[in-house]
């Protein structure tokens, strides 16, 4: 291949990434939107039936029959189940090739259908997939070989993923380096340059859509250099409580599938039924969790009720996620690791001469360094807090405990949890996955 060739094949890489990136941030993008509606009408729902018991009883009846819905369409479309990365990965490495279409309809109609339920569910790992189905799908120019095509489609679904994540959070670094660090696990030229041109892409939608805001508003502050020994017991801490969760998590898989005779329709009315109980005595946890990052950045709540919430998050999360519904886990996984960081300067401002106002610094650590121990992406999840808080300043304090917490969980032997359940992915299934082979 001559040098004018290699040029115009960059080219037409390059142009790809940017329709990948504009069509898989637009569909991301209206994911955010349809779960951001979905969530005040479930809120609004609530304060429409307090202290009417009627009401209460027909709510717990739609809650019961919005679960057989649900059981449905992931029967339907049993690829568009949990969060879709792992799916994502298996497709990436070859394992898998399922129906771009469906997943994207029981992606988008699953999804706020559970968020309209209050299920502590995310919106990033959806839109990974969703961002990858669609750049699957959308129109493109195609090469004459096959197993160029599929090289090809590869590409294009690895840069969607990473657009998708760019335009859910506003973070297209963090989108970038998921797609290397989380999805193809290595350092590809041709990857990094269309992805981050997607990323780009994908982001200025976003950025159309909603504005350049950041997602979480905590006012962090850097450390001072006397108080970084901190940093070594707070990574510590938060990479058994990653390793912790991923044990959970997997503990809970294994009893759902010990209920696989049960219709799933009942089944799944376990987490949506749930969630009617949490609504009439502790609302604060249902939904991904914009609630309780609201009460961190409004109020500063006493340490019982920071480990009551951050219990029963724990608890109703792994519940939700665990039943396979579509919704990701990353959103409540952020804002568990807030509230892990909140528990731990309370703690320590409490007891020791540490101050006070480094009370959210401590929070931002938290929520950094148990992404890393849950998805051990610590590069991800160090440019990813940076990215949602606009925190530059913590840098260094991010990375230290994002990297302790990381090291913590593998030394625990616990598995990054996508790895986890893209081996239950594949122990099911087998190689022959393909709930409907692209038309």
């Amino acid at each position: 291949m001559d040098n004018y060739e290699k040029r115009n094949k960059r080219i037409c890489l390059i142009a790809e990434g940017v329709l990948a990136g504009i069509f898989s941030g637009l569909t991301a993008s209206l994911y955010r939107l349809l779960l951001m509606n979905s969530e005040t009408a479930f809120f609004w729902i609530l304060n429409f039936i307090k202290g009417n018991y009627l009401y209460i009883i027909l709510w717990f009846c739609a809650l019961l029959g919005i679960s057989f819905i649900v059981a449905r369409l992931v029967r339907f479309e049993g690829m568009a189940a949990s969060s879709g990365v792992p799916q994502v990965m298996g497709e990436v490495n070859g394992s898998f090739n399922p129906c771009w279409w469906r997943i994207l309809l029981v992606k988008f109609i699953g999804g706020a259908l559970c968020i309209f339920s209050g299920l502590s569910l995310g919106r990033s790992g959806p839109s990974i997939q969703i961002g990858a189905m669609t750049a699957k799908g959308f129109p493109r120019i195609r090469v004459h070989t096959e197993k160029q095509d599929k090289t090809r489609e590869i590409l294009l679904i690895s840069c969607g993923a990473g657009a998708g994540l760019a335009a859910t959070f506003h973070a297209p670094l963090a989108g970038i380096l998921f797609v290397l660090e989380g999805i193809r696990r290595t350092l590809d030229y041709t990857v990094l340059i269309t992805g981050t041109v997607a990323v780009v892409a994908a982001d200025l939608v976003s950025v159309l859509i909603f504005g350049p805001a950041i997602i979480f508003s905590y006012p962090a502050s850097a450390l001072p250099v006397s108080d970084y020994w901190l940093l070594v017991p707070l990574g510590i801490l938060l990479g058994f409580a990653g390793a912790g969760y991923n044990y959970a998590m997997s503990k809970m898989q294994d009893f759902y599938q010990l209920l696989k005779n049960i219709p799933g329709g009942l089944r799944l009315a376990i987490p949506f039924l749930t969630s009617g109980i949490l609504a009439l005595f502790l609302p604060q946890v249902l939904c991904g969790g914009n609630v309780m990052v609201k009460l961190l950045t409004d109020t500063h709540p006493a340490l019982s009720m920071l480990c009551l919430l951050l219990l029963v998050k724990f608890l109703f999360s792994i519940l939700c996620s665990g039943s396979e519904v579509p919704g990701g886990i990353f959103f409540p996984v952020l804002v568990l690791g807030s509230y892990l960081g909140a528990v731990f300067g309370s703690t320590i401002t409490a007891f020791l001469p540490v101050s006070e106002g480094l009370w959210f610094q401590f929070i931002l650590l938290g929520m950094a360094g148990l992404f890393s121990a849950i998805v051990r992406t610590p590069i991800t999840a160090i440019i990813l807090a940076v990215e949602l808080t606009g925190s530059m300043h913590c840098l260094s304090d991010i990375a230290i405990v994002s990297i302790l917490a990381c090291i913590t969980a593998n030394l625990l032997g616990s598995k990054p949890f996508c790895t986890s359940c893209l081996e239950r992915l594949l122990a099911k299934h087998g190689q022959q996955t393909s709930t409907a082979a692209e038309s």
